[in-house]
């Protein structure tokens, strides 16, 4: 896609006054990194508070007296079960039990849901969802809304001195605390953190008054990239797609055992066979030896040089101060301990498979 045909974020004008470079993801024209750089970013986040701008990512309400039986019907998920202001991360599958998407969705009134869907995907949950709400008294509504993430050990006080107080707020749970506003307490580097979308018009002033703050600047796409990485994370479009199902993706514990056996939902059946057959492959966590980062689509062979795997997303961590990735192994070497190589521009990279993630999740938990 070329640049002139990409999307641009509402608050384009001030992360270029920020001095970003910018680069195409996902049909968007994001800011990449600014002036400080991928590390200082990076660790900025780590030790203080980053805001990003994910605007390029979807809310849809989800609403009406069917509701919780239409997301249950087009996830692995009961709805209903969910208290006022809980949110559940969960899959969007097709029927063959491939990931079309993965969500988070938050209960905001007793049929009313919010629906975060990413960025390359928006189209094609609206579309689905909206497909199957035929059979519902249901609402599908996407809404237009900035969307700014504020992370880190310094975000909640962050917050609080913008005039936004999340404090009552543990990790995955949302409210309404302005009219058309969303604030969860949620993200996607591991930190302590929460995601806030509001109406355009009304952005500039939080952004402003956040920025305002010493603890606070703006972290870009590729920092988000690597604490996410270092978070265990998966990126949609690379460590899973609908390629990939949930159990080869080490995300069965987002299925509740009630709704497997249930079996309700899109791919239900799909899914019980795989799960039932045992997955081929895994998702695991690559810890390269040395300083040689291994990248996306990079072959994992073991020691006869037999292809075993793949990797999906790597880089180097700079919490960890070595390099990280995850792929997939064929089940046989999916175990923490062994041994694999990548194949790096014809160089045999040794490989070390282990547990995810690189650095321990500091959500507020309550």
């Amino acid at each position: 896609m070329s640049s002139d045909t990409l999307k641009t974020l509402p608050l384009e004008d001030l992360h270029r006054a920020a001095g970003a470079r910018f680069g195409g993801f996902a049909g968007w024209s994001m800011p990449l990194t600014y002036p400080p750089g991928v590390m200082k970013e990076h660790q900025h986040a780590r030790e203080h508070a980053g805001l990003f701008d994910i605007s390029h990512m979807k809310l849809i309400d989800v609403s009406g007296p069917g509701a919780a039986a239409l997301l249950a019907r087009a996830c692995p998920l009961d709805p209903s079960a969910l208290r006022l202001g809980q949110a559940k991360y969960t899959l969007l599958l097709n029927d063959a039990a491939g990931i079309i998407d993965d969500l988070i969705v938050t209960r905001l009134g007793e049929d009313r849901f919010m629906v975060v869907a990413n960025a390359g995907n928006a189209d094609t949950v609206v579309s689905h969802v909206g497909e199957l709400a035929a059979g519902f008294d249901a609402r599908v509504g996407p809404l237009e809304r900035v969307f700014l993430a504020l992370q880190g050990p310094q975000a909640a006080e962050a917050l609080a001195r913008a005039g936004l107080d999340g404090s009552a707020l543990t990790f995955m749970t949302g409210t309404e605390p302005r009219p058309r506003w969303f604030l969860s307490r949620s993200g996607y580097t591991g930190e302590d953190g929460f995601e806030i979308g509001m109406p355009p018009d009304e952005a500039r002033d939080l952004a402003a008054k956040l920025l305002a703050d010493p603890a606070v600047m703006w972290i870009g796409l590729a920092a988000r990239d690597s604490l996410r990485l270092e978070a265990g994370l998966c990126l949609h479009g690379q460590d899973i797609t609908p390629r990939n199902d949930p159990a080869a993706a080490a995300l069965m514990w987002a299925i509740p055992k009630s709704m497997r056996e249930a079996a309700k939902f899109v791919g239900a059946e799909a899914l019980a066979a795989i799960v039932a057959a045992g997955p081929k492959e895994k998702r695991v966590g690559l810890k390269p030896e040395g300083r040689m980062p291994v990248r996306a689509d990079a072959a994992l062979t073991d020691d006869a040089g037999k292809t075993v795997g793949r990797v999906t997303s790597g880089g180097f961590g700079p919490s960890v101060q070595h390099p990280v990735a995850m792929g997939y192994v064929a089940t046989a070497h999916a175990s923490p301990g062994t041994r694999v190589f990548a194949d790096v521009r014809g160089t045999r990279v040794p490989v070390e498979i282990v547990s995810l993630p690189f650095t321990p999740h500091r959500y507020r938990k309550g």
